[in-house]
């Protein structure tokens, strides 16, 4: 009886840890993903004058592999930013609006 009393207290501690683990690595490869696919647009924008016009561009002309997939919806759709003047794609951002272990909701990452 007590060691399925210890058993049952050890998993109560480490299934919450694991949780947190498991949305602490998304939202690390969120960032990642966000900052590889904003360093790719400035270097399309710094190469052609001009922002892509999907994020295809930026896989077409060789600037990422592909298009990483969003951790939290699972999908390739990201949400495209317009820049302020002109068209094209200034920004991406993930499409979840859950919050994040910050507070801030992923698509305000």
């Amino acid at each position: 009886m007590l060691v399925i009393t210890i058993i049952g207290i050890l998993a109560g501690i480490a299934v919450p840890m694991y949780r947190n683990s498991v949305i602490r690595a998304k939202e690390a490869a969120l960032k990642e993903d966000l900052f590889l696919m904003r360093d790719s647009i400035d270097k399309y924008y710094a190469d052609n004058g001009e922002y892509p016009a999907a994020l295809e561009a930026i896989v077409s002309k060789k600037y990422i592999r592909a298009i990483p997939v969003d951790p939290f919806t699972g999908s390739e759709e990201w949400g495209e930013v317009p820049p302020d003047e002109g068209a094209g794609v200034f920004d991406v951002k993930s499409l979840s609006a859950v919050p994040g272990s910050n507070g801030v909701p992923y698509n305000e990452w």
